[in-house]
């Protein structure tokens, strides 16, 4: 009698776990037939004729970009443009944005490109390109919309923080990145080097970089990610391994199940380690991303000071998804937010720096130019260098201070 018991119960379970099943099955199927003849009324009815395939991957990438405005179908010209992108020179304006209901945010413009000498910020939002509307657009119709061939012509509608609206003509040309710049010393010791965005060679040229300063016997460094707009998470972990103890947990990635972590990144074995350097961070609201990563990673262990003003806090993780039957077009999908070491998910909130320095717009600008001009002496005439030559970086001043500080209490 027991045993039929059990086996009773054992049979309702299996029936139960069955009917569920099938239930989502044929709801799974009648959807498919709905879009399969949403596409086929649009193919018969449409005012105009519509090429299927255009249908379908306009479909898709509606399903995507339904999800958040970072997820998106990458067809083959779109996922050759990314693939440029990544290995550090495309053609464009040059601005590093962010996707928001009213338009297209800049999180920050590249050094020495069209949109940088024509004084767009960061934190502004462009509106329009050649009067075609930004809001509610996907990421990729924004960057197909600014980017060109070098020498093409594009009128782009600004609207600045305080809310004035200003049109800007620019000719568009060959955005070239350089993963590290400004590599020198500053003077008592102290070196620096700016990461403009974590390109897959980052970490590399990272490498050469301090290798060069250490033979210039620096004693500590300063390191910059301000208007960082992120780049590979990779590269990343390439440099943050870099100035942390082997086996320091640099980054996390939790996905739908956000108590496990979906991937975990920690300091590997490296050819050179620079663990003994006392360094200071530079970041502000246009540090993103992957340049939050090594904040992060570096305010968590202690291993840094954070100088400047809060990041801007974006923390979703998109990885680039080939398609097996289609491999020249790619998903773009949200998988997981990035957590740092000491379990912070810093999604739309930043990083705070340890020492706050607020700097007005107008005067980052400006030490952004002399910044420029430092790096590149030869870039402008003597006019433009004369009229930077006053100008300070409030922040950089800062952290030399703090490091000297730190030097002295050190010493005893």
């Amino acid at each position: 009698m027991a045993l039929g018991c059990a086996s009773t119960r054992r049979t309702a379970v299996a029936v139960d776990a069955v009917v569920p099943q099938a239930d989502a099955a044929v709801a799974a199927y009648d959807d498919l037939a709905v879009l399969t003849e949403s596409l086929l009324l649009v193919q018969r009815h449409y005012v105009e004729e519509v090429p299927l395939q255009e249908m379908i991957y306009g479909a898709i990438n509606g399903m995507l970009l339904g999800l958040d405005p970072n997820s998106s179908f990458l067809p083959p010209k779109p996922l050759a443009v990314l693939e440029e992108e990544t290995r550090g020179s495309f053609g464009g304006i040059g601005v590093s944005v962010g996707l928001e209901k009213d338009g297209v945010k800049v999180i920050a413009p590249i050094e020495d490109s069209p949109a940088f000498k024509a004084g767009i910020h960061a934190g502004d939002t462009i509106k329009a390109v050649d009067g075609i509307k930004m809001s509610g657009v996907s990421m990729d119709d924004a960057v197909k919309a600014m980017r060109g061939d070098k020498g093409s012509e594009v009128k782009v509608t600004v609207e600045r923080a305080n809310g004035e609206t200003v049109d800007v003509a620019l000719v568009r040309d060959d955005i070239k990145l350089a993963s590290v710049k400004g590599v020198r010393e500053l003077g008592d010791g102290i070196g620096y080097l700016r990461i403009t965005q974590f390109s897959e060679h980052a970490g590399e040229d990272f490498a050469q970089a301090m290798t060069r300063l250490e033979k210039a016997k620096v004693k500590e460094l300063i390191l910059d990610l301000r208007d960082n707009p992120g780049g590979l998470l990779e590269s990343a972990v390439a440099v943050a391994e870099q100035v942390l103890e082997r086996g320091a947990e640099i980054v996390s990635v939790r996905g739908r199940d956000d108590e496990r972590p979906q991937q975990h990144f920690e300091a590997g074995p490296c050819e050179n380690r620079f663990t003994q350097i006392p360094l200071a961070v530079l970041v502000n609201g246009g540090s993103a991303s992957a340049a939050e990563i090594v904040a992060g990673a570096l305010k968590a262990h202690k291993r840094a000071v954070l100088v400047g003003e809060t990041t801007y806090g974006k923390a979703s993780v998109q990885n680039v998804i080939k398609l097996a039957l289609r491999p020249d077009c790619a998903v773009r999908l949200t998988t997981g937010y990035y957590y740092t070491p000491d379990g912070a998910m810093i999604h739309g909130k930043g990083i705070a720096p340890d020492v706050a320095v607020p700097v007005p717009k107008s005067a980052w600008r400006q030490a952004q130019m002399r910044r420029m001009l430092e790096e590149m002496p030869g870039a402008a005439g003597s006019g433009m260098t004369n009229m930077v030559n006053d100008v300070r970086d409030v922040q950089l001043e800062r952290a030399q201070e703090l490091l000297k500080g730190a030097r002295v209490l050190n010493n005893g």
